[in-house]
């Protein structure tokens, strides 16, 4: 099994990057955060999975270790391949999906391209007694109405939901609880450098 891998950045395809291991070019499947990040000749540590199938081999790759085991136990929900997998893990970061399943909310999931409300269902009874709690992790539910109406319209916008709570953390704490002002505030994070 391959748990690591470390080499440069060939290119970037579009489900994926091709790092080269010692001349040997491996196509490895990554979130897209990491993908549009990377640039070829730049180096790269992976925490890595390798899936064999009958008819194919994918191998995928991940920053943190985190990453990797959450990518397994999506694996472990029925009807959850490798590519749906890595593609829940392109659009929620950890923390969202994490939330999302301790507090019941298959719709954060039924954002994510290729994941309906069945699909997203299944995803919370199955995980919900095997991902591990975190200190601090904050429940969705403590979530403002205005913010959840904010965070609605920034997706509505075409920003992802990892890019729209980003957002919603920009917004300074005393700001006046209005949606209009609030949306606006969040609107300039996406403009600043």
């Amino acid at each position: 099994m391959i748990s690591i891998l470390r080499g440069n950045i060939i290119s970037q395809e579009t489900d994926g990057i091709i790092v080269d291991v010692n001349g040997i070019g491996l196509h490895v499947l990554v979130p897209k955060s990491l993908r549009d990040r990377v640039q070829p000749g730049e180096a790269v540590y992976l925490h890595t999975r390798l899936i064999v199938r009958e008819d194919q081999w994918i191998l995928t790759g991940f920053e943190t270790r985190e990453g990797r085991e959450l990518f397994d136990l999506l694996l472990t929900v029925n009807g959850i391949g490798p590519r749906l997998a890595v593609n829940i893990l392109s659009t929620l970061n950890p923390d969202t999906l994490r939330r999302a399943v301790f507090n019941d909310q298959a719709e954060v999931f039924t954002r994510v391209p290729g994941v309906g409300k069945k699909t997203a269902q299944k995803i919370i009874l199955q995980l919900q007694d095997r991902i591990p709690s975190m200190e601090g992790l904050e429940p969705l539910s403590m979530i403002s109405d205005v913010d959840t109406e904010v965070l609605s319209a920034l997706t509505t916008l075409g920003y992802s939901l990892v890019e729209a709570q980003a957002a919603l953390q920009y917004i300074p704490r005393d700001t006046p609880q209005d949606v209009e002002t609030r949306l606006r505030i969040a609107l300039q994070y996406f403009s600043t450098p």
